[in-house]
């Protein structure tokens, strides 16, 4: 029997609790690998919760790759990497570990993922929950509307409505602990969906999901304009994921042409879906903002969902779906039983943070912040002699870097091959990159050029110009061999 302590006051879901033991007993090596958990039944008995809470603790921790569900058998732990588990067996020791993260560690990590933490809104958001605190009552710590709250979903409705054209009324939209969960919690919308499209190369945490939960999932390439209709058309998919505001990750904004194509494709079926994630589509620095595929939508075939993470801080687990009415229909019919899994508290500092201005304020400041540095990359690799061609300076926060293979002492002029060894010698220099191929569900096209992305968002102007300096000299006697 295992000791879980549930707090009932604490601030997290009682399956968020849960996951957190589980997370924190499999990395202290406390609970081994291929040890079975107890049935979700017995568990639930044991802890005096109902079954569906630590049904949600397991979905979520099979989700994030700590356990395996075995049919017939029940949850087993797997060898999660990084785990500290039977130290004795490994002669693996806490400061051999702590050495081995420090050796990793990198002068300049151009990470696509990254966000400028210096420039998050602290000062606001801390005396905004401190208003929060004191002007709320016991209520609070009450549970909440399982979609979210009302005030949230409102402020959210029209924050969506003036700045991506969404059109929806707040009973739509569903509050959820970020992307992971939400997509989760789609699968359950959806249960007799077992395959999914996606984009080519793919957006890799939505991958994820739907692939630990079983789909089949049916990569769709791209062209200039986005996702390939035609090649969608000759998948047995009834839905499809895209991210047509900045594709991730080569950044491309799907033009009006090809988005009616893709509806056109959802209308043809009456089961069809779009699932729309707005990914980086407040950071747009040259021309109008590109309204929402969901704002064109007339049928009620898109999905639209969204998160905070980008745009305030990685740690505000925070992020909405808004779904057609007939899904909403069957989220309250079927699975509205599923505890909200963000705090009323913290629902009520982002309903001000938006409602009082903040918000706006702060993605305005952070374009320009934004603006700057991506500016500052762009004319550092304009310098290079090596010669190369750069796509996706005009929204989101990473640049794509082409490099022509038959450029490189390279013999079987191979893109993926060419990544992988200019991403190896730039982390000999103390630069991390991400290549390309890492983002592929498979490789479907050896001709392209091979690409790297630079992400520039958590770092600065300095650091910026000291990477892509040291990148040209590492990687220029590639060429030079070649010459």
């Amino acid at each position: 029997m295992y000791h879980i302590l549930l707090d009932h006051l604490c601030e997290d879901p009682m399956y968020i609790q849960i996951y957190k033991y589980f997370v924190t007993e499999i990395h202290a090596g406390t609970i081994s690998v291929n040890e079975k958990l107890p049935s979700s039944r017995q568990l639930a008995v044991d802890l005096g919760i109902s079954r569906n809470t630590v049904n949600m603790a397991y979905e979520q921790l099979e989700l994030e790759g700590y356990i395996v569900s075995k049919p017939k058998q029940g949850y087993f732990v797997c060898d999660v990497e990084g785990n500290i588990r039977l130290a004795n067996d490994n002669n693996v020791t806490q400061k051999e570990l702590k050495q081995k993260k420090t050796e990793e560690k990198y002068k300049v990590d151009f990470s696509p993922f990254g966000i400028d933490i210096a420039h998050a809104p602290y000062d606001r958001w801390k005396k905004i929950m401190r208003e929060t605190m004191l002007d709320q009552d016991e209520t609070l710590f009450q549970s909440g509307d399982s979609r979210g709250e009302k005030g949230l979903r409102e402020a959210i409705r029209d924050y969506l409505h003036r700045s991506r054209g969404v059109k929806c009324d707040e009973n739509q939209i569903i509050i959820g602990a970020g992307t992971e969960y939400l997509l989760m919690l789609l699968t359950r919308l959806l249960p007799d969906y077992q395959s999914i499209a996606m984009e080519n190369p793919v957006y890799q945490q939505a991958y994820r999901v739907f692939h630990n939960f079983g789909y089949r999932i049916y990569p769709v390439s791209l062209d200039d304009n986005g996702l390939r209709v035609d090649e969608l058309e000759k998948t047995n998919s009834k839905l499809v994921f895209v991210t047509p505001s900045h594709q991730f990750p080569m950044g491309i904004s799907m033009p009006i042409q090809r988005r009616m194509q893709l509806l056109n494709w959802a209308d043809e079926a009456p089961d069809r879906y779009i699932i729309e994630d707005d990914y980086d589509s407040e950071f747009r620095y040259q021309g109008k903002t590109i309204p929402a595929l969901q704002g064109i939508d007339n049928q009620g075939k898109v999905i639209y969902m969204g998160t905070f993470s980008k745009a305030v801080a990685p740690s505000i687990r925070v992020g909405y779906l808004v779904l057609p009415k007939i899904l909403y229909q069957r989220y309250l019919e079927e699975i509205s039983f599923y505890a909200t899994t963000v705090p009323r508290i913290d629902q009520e500092v982002i309903r001000r943070f938006i409602t009082e201005g903040y918000f706006d304020r702060h993605l305005n400041r952070m374009r320009r912040i934004y603006r700057e540095k991506c500016e500052c990359l762009m004319n550092s690799l304009r310098k290079w002699e090596i010669p190369i061609e750069l796509k996706g300076d005009s929204s989101g926060l990473h640049v794509i870097v082409e490099f022509d293979v038959k450029d490189f002492d390279t013999m079987d002029r191979n893109p993926v091959k060419l990544e992988r060894e200019l991403t190896g010698i730039a982390k000999e220099a103390g630069i991390k990159v991400y290549p390309l191929c890492d983002y592929y569900i498979h490789e479907c096209d050896t001709h392209r050029k091979a690409i790297i992305m630079l992400g520039y968002a958590n770092v600065s102007t300095d650091m910026i110009q000291y990477g892509i300096s040291r990148l040209e000299e590492v990687w220029k006697p590639l060429m030079t061999l070649h010459s």
